[in-house]
């Protein structure tokens, strides 16, 4: 757009918008002024008929009709209405066009004023009120203003009888005219269309003659400006020419004042470029020769950084495999497999498909490194890695998903702990199925410095998204499944459920567990031992509970080793021999016998002043040491430093029963039962369980029982949960059992039913039978 264009749009713009603003200021004042006009008519005719007062008072409607007549002479008035004092109606005049459809009511009309006050409103199709000014006139649904008047007299419109000498003499009373009454109200509906209609012709002479102001000096402003602006326009052509390089010539411009200036500068411009020109050229010639020049050089630079990218990439894939990759297994660690997996569940959210962690730790692994050196244990966990490695099938892993460089089919997260992805599956057995293949290929024999070792992993799955859409959630759950398959004797492959104890918070763990004491949050629970011969009940086994406030009941599988690791389990063991002691003093007092109670020790606690301390627990409740049995693991006995052995010949001496438990999973030489003083062995369920269905089984608790009847000492056959396994070991020589088939561990409370005389009798003599 020209100069001349903008400063002829930018005036008639300004022209137009004063025109408008010029014109509604008019209308406004127009209307107002037509309105008040015609409120002060309707006012002035009220005032020209005194005998309204009368009419008003005898309610004569056709001399009120008559007086109303003058009302439709003003020009805006529609209709008239004249009612009593209450607001009723008296008469109605009406005018062309001033039947309405709608009518507010009195009430309306008046609304917020006294009585004596004269109003003026308006109401919208819906009988709101509304503004009676030209906006509302012009956007409104077409009702008229309502003006209201109220009709004054000297004399009392409620006395009864009165007469037109009445109403003519009381103006004249001084007392009468010092209290005006209301007799009734005049209303005048006036029309804001002929209002508008009245305004009109005086708008539109004021809009159409500036609309001719306008034209007129636009014409003229066009003039001016194109005389001003034709040589502008001339020089702003010639200088596009000029910066575009066209015109090489000086400029001849006919013209004075400033645009003969503008024109000597261009003329030098001209210059200027003619002079750049021949020293443009010479500089081209000179970067041509600069250029030729450092090609060669980059040449040569470039061999140099290629043959140091190739350094920096082979040192670059030595270091992402040293962080990346176990240096032990080569299989991918932690780092690789958390990356990996969070893009993997990435993908898996927004393809919709599911995928299952495998969470495998080797039971015992640390056993295997204290009695055969970290070489061995370094070598069992290279060969459970390749034992995996060649198991995972490709169907099972992840390596068609993600970079074949960095596949987490098999990872490595740490110690003895191994993962591995099982990617798209159709089913959650599906897993289940590839864990158990991959169980029996880890629990084949190993050859290990000539030495036959068989490995044994407890395995969590976990299912995502169900059990964790991220990686922290989903490792989480899977490390809580593994652990449940850690404490359970048949099922090394457990899969994660919603109601598994979750204590993988070990900071809280351990901070509930310093307070679980205090808090009174353990309890003992008892499972008794059952002489078969007689049917007593000889004893029962004291086992610690866990009522955690959030977590429900943990076993002592998960919190024992934290109290062992965290220093607390001599404060806990302290209270389970309290706690045992008393009940058993308890049940003296009630005339219930139970001969003794068994208490699992552990090693952490069996320090030189734990005689002392069980002493001192006896005499506190004045009972027996021979009511306490002590049942010890095989680690702590093998111990050679003396210690062991002058701590149980003490408590001997204090005359507790001593027993070793869970006999057989130690890896423990037998040699240590001709050096202790012990009264009993315990057979470990895990023996137990096959016995009646195993021929290796059977033979390897008949020789337990026989070996313990050879040394003189008591046996104790725990787990039994079938009538098979009692007869086998009743046929074996076995007498005292404790297992499921004849209670599981009860509170105290339940036990004294137990305790009564002859209380297993009948079921013995049943499964004789």
């Amino acid at each position: 757009m020209t100069i001349a264009a903008r400063i002829n749009a930018t005036f008639v713009s300004a022209a137009l918008v004063l025109t408008l603003l010029l014109t509604a200021f008019t209308a406004f004042r127009e209307y107002h002024i037509a309105r008040e006009r015609t409120v002060d008519a309707a006012l002035a005719e009220i005032r020209s008929h005194p005998d309204l007062q009368l009419a008003i008072y005898n309610r004569d409607a056709p001399r009120l009709r008559t007086l109303m007549a003058g009302f439709l002479e003003i020009p805006a008035v529609a209709s008239a209405i004249t009612r009593d004092g209450l607001g009723e109606l008296l008469a109605k005049v009406e005018g062309p066009g001033g039947s309405e459809a709608l009518q507010p009511p009195f009430s309306a009309l008046r609304g917020d004023l006294s009585t004596v006050d004269t109003g003026l409103t308006a109401f919208d199709a819906q009988m709101n009120p509304e503004g009676n000014g030209l906006w509302t006139a012009w956007t409104g649904d077409g009702l008229p203003l309502y003006l209201t008047v109220p009709v004054f007299t000297a004399v009392n419109p409620a006395q009864q009888g009165l007469v037109a000498y009445d109403f003519f003499l009381a103006p004249a009373d001084p007392a009468a005219n010092s209290s005006l009454r209301v007799i009734g109200y005049m209303q005048v509906a006036i029309s804001r269309e002929r209002l508008l209609e009245g305004i009109g012709p005086v708008i539109q002479r004021l809009f159409y003659g500036c609309l001719v102001l306008i034209v007129l000096c636009g014409a003229g402003t066009a003039l001016a400006t194109r005389r001003i602006t034709r040589d502008l326009s001339r020089l702003a052509q010639l200088a596009d020419e000029v910066a575009s390089g066209k015109v090489e010539k000086p400029l001849e411009i006919k013209a004075s004042g400033e645009i003969r200036d503008i024109a000597a500068v261009l003329n030098s411009v001209i210059g200027g470029f003619t002079s750049l020109q021949r020293e443009k050229d010479v500089g081209q010639r000179l970067l041509s020769m600069k250029v030729d020049e450092r090609t060669s050089q980059l040449s040569r630079r470039d061999e140099e950084l290629t043959r140091a990218t190739q350094e920096i990439s082979a040192t670059q894939t030595r270091l992402q495999r040293l962080a990346y990759y176990d240096s032990l297994t080569t299989l991918p660690n932690r780092r690789l497999f958390t990356e990996q997996l969070d893009l993997l569940l990435g993908l898996n959210h927004r393809n919709g498909h599911t995928l299952a962690l495998l969470f495998f730790n080797m039971d015992n692994f640390k056993r295997i490194n204290d009695s055969l050196g970290h070489r061995a244990g370094d070598q069992v966990l290279q060969e459970v890695a390749k034992r995996l490695s060649l198991k995972v099938r490709g169907s099972d892993s992840v390596g068609h998903n993600v970079d074949a460089g960095e596949s987490i089919d098999v990872s490595r997260l740490g110690g003895d702990e191994f993962t591995v992805v099982l990617n798209q599956l159709d089913s959650i057995e599906s897993a289940i199925k590839v864990g158990q293949r991959l169980l029996d290929e880890v629990e084949r024999p190993m050859t290990i410095d000539g030495q036959e070792l068989v490995v044994s992993p407890s395995i969590g799955v976990a299912i995502a998204p169900r059990d964790g859409a991220d990686v922290e959630a989903l490792l989480r759950a899977a490390g809580i499944a593994m652990h449940h398959a850690k404490e359970s004797v048949r099922d090394k492959i457990r899969l994660y459920s919603s109601d598994m104890i979750a204590v993988g918070g070990r900071l809280e763990l351990e901070s509930d567990l310093r307070k679980a004491v205090e808090r009174g949050e353990l309890v003992l629970h008892y499972q008794p031992q059952i002489n078969t011969l007689t049917g007593a009940v000889i004893g029962a086994e004291a086992l610690l509970r866990w009522m955690h406030p959030e977590h429900g009941a943990i076993p002592p599988s998960q919190f024992i080793p934290v109290a062992e690791e965290i220093g607390v389990i001599g404060q806990l063991g302290d209270w389970v021999l309290a706690e045992v002691c008393r009940q058993l003093k308890a049940f003296d007092e009630l005339g219930l016998k139970l001969p003794k109670v068994a208490i699992n020790i552990s090693a952490f606690q069996f320090t030189e002043r734990f005689t002392q301390r069980v002493q001192a627990i006896l005499q506190e409740v004045d009972l027996p040491a021979s009511r306490l049995e002590l049942g010890l693991s095989e680690g702590t006995l093998v111990d050679d430093d003396g210690t062991a052995r002058q701590i149980l010949a003490d408590l001997k001496a204090a005359g507790m029963y001593l027993s070793v438990d869970d006999f057989g999973t130690g890896h423990a030489p037998l040699s240590y039962l001709g050096r202790y003083v012990v009264d009993e062995i315990k057979i470990d369920r895990s023996f137990v369980q096959d016995c009646d269905r195993s021929e290796s089984s059977a033979r390897l608790v008949g020789a337990i029982i026989a070996m313990a009847r050879s040394l003189e000492l008591g046996i104790v056959a725990e787990g039994v949960e079938r009538e098979e396994q009692y007869h086998f070991l009743i046929g074996k020589g076995a007498e005292i059992l404790q297992g499921y088939l004849f209670s599981k561990p009860v509170p105290p409370e339940e036990l004294q039913a137990m305790l009564a005389p002859w209380h297993f009798v009948e079921q013995l003599q049943a499964m004789k039978a």
